[in-house]
């Protein structure tokens, strides 16, 4: 973006230069020291004011030029333009000893050209809520973007938090967000969107370059394996979800990452009771992005992204009778792969939470694909969780307090918790 103010507009870039805007009086009150060592930073270095400085946004690394990323999307199924960081600020990119790269993101930084009607600030009870989220969804082994640290920032921000009318002010608050790259579906989306297909070419090449080392083609067979990486890591993420019961509750195309991990910790939820219908998003009135939806809202994502990447891999475009793009057959087989790979590790890991050591093979039919006797005793379990209302997840927890070699037939029997 050449343009150097820090005004909303419309941007025809990938990103901006901006600046984060300074905060009152900053404290640290939260640090993940795992990431500051995975980050190769010396932890006496987190307990200085020039550390809280940079995280807070009222520094900025003298080698460093903050940015903002400017994306589209689709939300809640509507295509929605350009959307961009509105309160996200990134402060610079770092490489560590053993390689490996990630981004340092503030959260609540302060407006940028993309903040719309927003003050490009943040809540402490988000933050935390971020903060804690998506060190436990590390913890847990979820693919996820990581947290290092939460800063109060002494200023009051204005939130309606019920969307009733009544704004009160809240405590201010600042995350700093780690992943190799904080690029969306969406990035893709909008330069295909205003036919700056070259554009698109470029995002993609960097992506490969940076986050796919593994893709070493050259020609246009690169960008169907990249979309071939996408799904897989795409479906396995979901599938782990379910798993755990994690519900994100807005998969919108803005917030989905190419790398095939969670990314916006927004009005997230996980399962209590087993209800597929569950929705932790207030304004989420059609169940769209319902826990028992998420499967087939990322299948759909995955194709509104697989349309802008389709012409690199496959230039003969092809046009539907009413001048939408329609998928080569090649990029409908890869997006088509999406299912079998979302089954195949959801039972992989539900098998292991039941204790069960092998995958039985499905009975084929004919044409027809069968159920399996592991899917036929899932479908049961998930059926009974649900007309008894019991705990998703300490179910599957007490459930691995049970001796194996003990055949339990009243509930008298059953270890206490």
């Amino acid at each position: 973006d050449p343009d150097p103010t820090n005004e909303r507009r419309q941007v025809d870039a990938a990103y901006s230069s901006v600046t984060p805007t300074p905060v009152k009086d900053p404290e640290l009150i939260l640090l993940s020291e795992e990431l500051l060592k995975t980050l190769g930073m010396d932890e006496s270095f987190a307990k200085t004011p020039e550390f809280v400085s940079v995280l807070s946004g009222n520094a900025v690394i003298d080698t460093s030029e903050p940015w903002a990323m400017c994306y589209g999307g689709h939300q809640f199924g509507n295509w929605a333009g350009q959307l961009g960081d509105g309160r996200a600020i990134a402060l610079a990119e770092i490489l560590t000893e053993k390689g490996d790269h990630y981004e340092l993101q503030l959260k609540g930084a302060g407006e940028t050209p993309y903040s719309r009607r927003a003050d490009g600030r943040a809540v402490l009870r988000s933050s935390i809520r971020e903060f804690l989220c998506s060190e436990f969804m590390h913890a847990l082994g979820v693919p996820t973007t990581r947290a290092l640290s939460l800063v109060v920032t002494g200023d009051d921000v204005y939130r309606d938090m019920f969307y009733d009318g009544r704004i009160k002010a809240e405590k201010g608050a600042i995350v700093c967000r780690v992943a190799p790259s904080f690029m969306r579906f969406g990035s893709f989306q909008l330069p295909f969107s205003r036919g700056k297909l070259e554009d698109v070419r470029e995002l993609v090449d960097y992506c490969i370059e940076h986050d796919f080392p593994e893709i070493d083609s050259e020609d246009a067979a690169k960008y169907m394996l990249w979309m071939q990486e996408v799904v897989k890591r795409t479906a396995e993420l979901v599938a782990t979800w379910q798993s755990i019961g994690f519900v994100h509750g807005v998969l919108n195309t803005d917030n989905m990452s190419p790398l095939g991990v969670t990314i916006d910790y927004g009005p997230f939820g996980f399962l209590e009771s087993y209800k597929p219908e569950y929705s932790p998003n207030l304004n989420d009135n059609n169940l769209r992005y319902a826990y028992g939806n998420q499967p087939y809202i990322v299948k759909w994502n995955l194709y509104a992204l697989s349309v802008a990447i389709d012409p690199l891999a496959n230039p003969n475009d092809v046009l539907t009778p009413d001048g939408e793009p329609k998928l080569s057959e090649a990029m409908e087989s890869v997006l088509n792969s999406y299912d079998a790979i979302y089954d195949r590790k959801y039972m992989e890991i539900m098998s292991r939470k039941l204790g069960l050591t092998s995958l039985p093979q499905r009975e084929t039919t004919g044409d027809e694909a069968g159920t399996s006797e592991t899917e036929s005793l899932l479908g049961s379990l998930l059926t009974l969780l649900r007309e008894s209302q019991v705990d998703f997840t300490l179910f599957f927890r007490r459930l691995g307090t049970l001796d194996p070699r003990v055949e339990y037939s009243r509930v008298e029997d059953l270890p206490e918790s």
